[in-house]
């Protein structure tokens, strides 16, 4: 009785979460430029964007249940996902000069007209 709310409640949320980053991981991969890839040294763009596209169908057809038992796929995938995220992408940022609407040089204190002083 406990497998089957376990199956019919949260595994089927688990399946949509790691299709739901595997999408966005993919949709990243494919908005980056290809010379960034090169510059940080992170294979290719054909590569990743193929190894994520392969995931994104992987987690869909399980998440559909038109695939059964592909667990070590499903895995193999939300490594490659979190490889994605974890490591590759904050390098394409840092090549790209992306710093998350900071200027290049300033301090995590810096407000929108120039530093933060406390008041000083």
């Amino acid at each position: 009785m406990l497998m089957n709310g376990f199956d019919t409640g949260v595994l089927p949320l688990l399946g949509l979460a790691m299709l739901g980053l595997a999408l966005v991981a993919f949709v990243l991969a494919l908005i980056a430029r290809e010379d960034a890839y090169r510059a940080a040294d992170k294979k290719t763009k054909t590569f990743w964007s193929v190894l994520l596209g392969l995931t994104v169908l992987v987690d869909y057809l399980v998440w559909s249940r038109v695939l059964g038992g592909m667990l070590f796929l499903e895995i193999a995938g939300l490594v490659a996902t979190i490889v994605f995220f974890v490591d590759v992408r904050p390098a394409l940022k840092q090549v790209s000069g992306g710093g998350g609407g900071r200027r290049k040089g300033g301090s995590s204190s810096d407000g929108p007209y120039g530093p933060y002083n406390g008041g000083r």
